[in-house]
């Protein structure tokens, strides 16, 4: 009993850290299928996180700060496109630009809104709260880890169907994969190039937007300074492990998810250092990078 109560745990514990993984993974996809990297993954969910907890607060509703920050993150994605298409910036230097700001813009607003650094919990500021699935909940061993989540983790759940739908069988989707496939092919047939590659990353920094919320107010009640960890990179790297497939990208997700969850138990059940255990889901993101490459080298002759 008491092994089925810790591998529930550990399962819900998974979905919880990989949520936030794969609202951003769906966001990497858009712009993968629209042939732009988007490096600027991290900074639109850090800018997410924040305005979430400061409208949260302000407002006095967290659900007012959740949508505030899917729109703080089109707005970012939209500043991002502006730079890459229209002025055509580098992409790269672009992206990096972008999660600079954000982490640099974060911390100064922090101070100058609530006069501190660091990390803000605001008095009376309350995380999503939890949807039970009636019916579903109260189910043994399933119900609590499946069924009783933060709204915004069945949101990822559902993302993944969505995005897939999206760019396969809906007309701006297939717009969005010709522009990435073969822009010069897909200008000739009449599709806006510029028209694909904003809605596709406006797309994404909505969902980045909701990442960052959940981070904020979904998970926590509260906003540190650079919250996110790498969490926008290690997204991006999923959705190159399973070359731009929702279904892959999400299952990448979830094993990031899995050990992520897993090095928390660790370190509260062993003796070694927490420092080893905390370098497993990036190890993980490595190893994934490596399969990628193998295959690529193997086919240019080992």
């Amino acid at each position: 009993m008491e092994l089925l109560e810790l591998t529930a745990g550990l399962l819900a514990s998974t979905l919880r850290l990989a949520a936030p993984l794969m609202l951003a993974a769906m966001a990497g996809i858009l712009s993968y299928q629209v042939g732009l990297i988007n490096i600027a993954l991290e900074g639109f969910m850090l800018v997410g996180a924040f305005v979430a907890v400061v409208i949260s607060f302000y407002a006095g509703t967290t659900w007012l700060g959740v949508v505030a920050a899917g729109l703080a993150g089109a707005l970012c994605a939209a500043l991002f496109a502006l730079f890459v298409t229209d002025l055509r910036g580098n992409l790269i230097v672009t992206g990096l630009a972008m999660n600079f700001l954000a982490l640099g813009g974060t911390a100064y607003l922090l101070q100058i809104l609530f006069s501190t650094s660091g990390t803000i919990a605001p008095e009376g500021l309350e995380k999503l709260s939890v949807m039970n699935i009636q019916g579903l909940s109260t189910v043994p061993f399933l119900g609590k880890a499946l069924f009783s989540h933060s709204p915004l983790i069945y949101l990822s759940w559902l993302m993944v169907p969505i995005t897939s739908i999206f760019l396969y069988r809906m007309v701006p989707g297939v717009h969005i994969r010709a522009v990435g496939e073969n822009s010069d092919a897909a200008g000739t047939a009449g599709i806006s190039i510029r028209k694909m590659q904003y809605l596709a990353l406006i797309l994404g920094g909505v969902l980045c937007g909701l990442a960052g919320a959940h981070l904020s107010v979904g998970d926590l009640s509260l906003f540190r300074e650079n919250m996110t960890f790498g969490r926008g990179f290690i997204a991006l790297a999923a959705v190159y492990f399973a070359a731009g497939r929702p279904k892959l990208t999400a299952a990448a997700c979830l094993l990031f998810g899995l050990f992520d969850a897993l090095q928390f138990r660790l370190q509260a059940t062993s003796n070694i250092p927490p420092h080893f255990f905390q370098i497993l889901p990036y190890l993980m993101v490595i190893l994934m990078l490596v399969l990628i490459s193998i295959p690529k080298e193997w086919k240019k002759g080992w």
